[in-house]
């Protein structure tokens, strides 16, 4: 009540009003008469409104009672955390993902080699999860609210990545459909390398001895595991044992070409999954690019040069749960080239041959062999090297 007081004079009224309570105020303008009183309301009143308005404007919008509720349950489960930081709170981030999406199409293998199921034919099999990748990057940026085709200057880069992706992928499926799988694969793994030179043509990335070495590293670790014809593709290796015959001549030639085809496309489209990626600040946009075109492109195919199986029950969960894990591998992928250079995320991605190998020896499906483990160890090698070296010198 001391406010109420000192209210009899001058400026200092309207300062000593806004502190006091609500009583205190009322016994305060009673006693404030004439000039005094016009001049005092004059001073509270833009004094307490924006005060007011802010408090307002906080309860309304930013709402910190739900903040409050939130904010404990992140900060209390590790694996929210976890993965922010994977994402983009660490400078590994980048490498990280590439490293996450790898593990992921291992995953993607196992599954296929321990759970049995119908045989789809491989057109079919890349329409489905294509089509679940279309799906979930439409309703991920619908949901965030970011336009679909990407920003106007970035839809160039947008396009060529989605016509690019397309044909190495319909490119690959030819080869594995013609070569021997362990063959394709062999070849496939060419991409990375390919990658890696447009990069440095295209993006004007420098390459540095330490990634020509990594990259030289891990494809001598594929030749050291493919030496024999070895896989560990499940359902795959069944379709490639049916289509193992003996490819001769011209025709052999022509098929390694198109393999070649596949990887040089396949590395043009790394380069401008990056290059999309940062242009429209948004990996999903370079996911949902290449669903789009390849969605239909492949189920054409399958309609047009397959028959088509209809999966059972069994079948068509797996190959949703395979589709999920494809679309996340995408996503993780496109994120991993949108944050890190294109040789050492692309150098990353041959640790999914070590893990393969690994897991086939452990399950007993592959007899161990000294190449195989030295192929292995060459690879971990270089990834290790890649994650725990490369970012440091990248940094200098």
């Amino acid at each position: 009540m001391a406010a109420s007081a000192e209210i009899s004079d001058g400026n200092h009224d309207a300062v000593e009003l806004i502190v006091c309570d609500a009583s205190a105020s009322e016994l305060a303008s009673d006693e404030i008469s004439g000039d005094g009183a016009v001049l005092a309301s004059e001073e509270i009143t833009p004094l307490l409104k924006p005060k007011i308005n802010i408090f307002s404007v906080s309860h309304s919008r930013r709402k910190p009672r739900e903040q409050g509720t939130k904010i404990p349950d992140i900060e209390t489960f590790p694996g929210t955390q976890l993965v922010l930081w994977i994402w983009g709170g660490s400078r590994y981030s980048g490498l990280l993902c590439v490293a996450i999406s790898s593990t992921i199409y291992f995953v993607m293998e196992v599954l296929s080699d321990f759970f049995s199921a119908q045989s789809i034919p491989l057109f079919e099999t890349a329409f489905a999860r294509c089509t679940i990748t279309l799906i979930l990057s439409y309703l991920w940026l619908r949901g965030n609210g970011q336009p679909i085709f990407g920003p106007a200057y970035a839809r160039k880069f947008l396009f060529s990545r989605a016509l690019t992706g397309c044909l190495s992928l319909l490119s690959f499926i030819y080869c594995i459909r013609r070569l021997p799988l362990s063959q394709a694969i062999v070849l496939s793994f060419t991409t990375p390398i390919m990658a890696s030179i447009v990069a440095r043509i295209i993006l004007h990335e420098k390459l540095k001895t330490v990634d020509v070495g990594g990259l030289v590293c891990s494809f001598f670790g594929v030749l050291f595991i493919f030496r024999q014809i070895l896989t560990t593709q499940g359902a795959l290796l069944r379709v490639g044992e049916t289509n193992y015959i003996a490819i001769m001549g011209r025709n052999h030639v022509i098929t390694v070409l198109v393999a070649l085809f596949s990887s040089i496309t396949g590395g043009i489209s790394y380069c401008l999954v990056k290059a999309g990626a940062k242009a429209s600040d948004q990996p999903l946009a370079t996911v949902f690019s290449f669903g789009i075109l390849a969605t239909p492109a492949t189920g054409i195919c399958s309609f047009a040069f397959e028959e088509f199986v209809l999966p059972n029950f069994y079948t068509f969960f797996l190959m949703l749960i395979l589709g999920l894990l494809s679309f996340s591998a995408e996503v993780f992928f496109a994120r991993g080239l949108q944050l890190e250079k294109t040789s050492k995320a692309a150098n990353v991605l041959y640790m999914e041959v070590a893990l393969s190998q690994l897991w086939g020896i452990g399950s007993w499906r592959i007899t161990p062999s000294f190449g195989g483990l030295v192929g292995c160890l060459l690879i971990l090698i270089s990834v290790c090297c890649t994650i725990y070296i490369g970012p440091e010198k990248e940094m200098e």
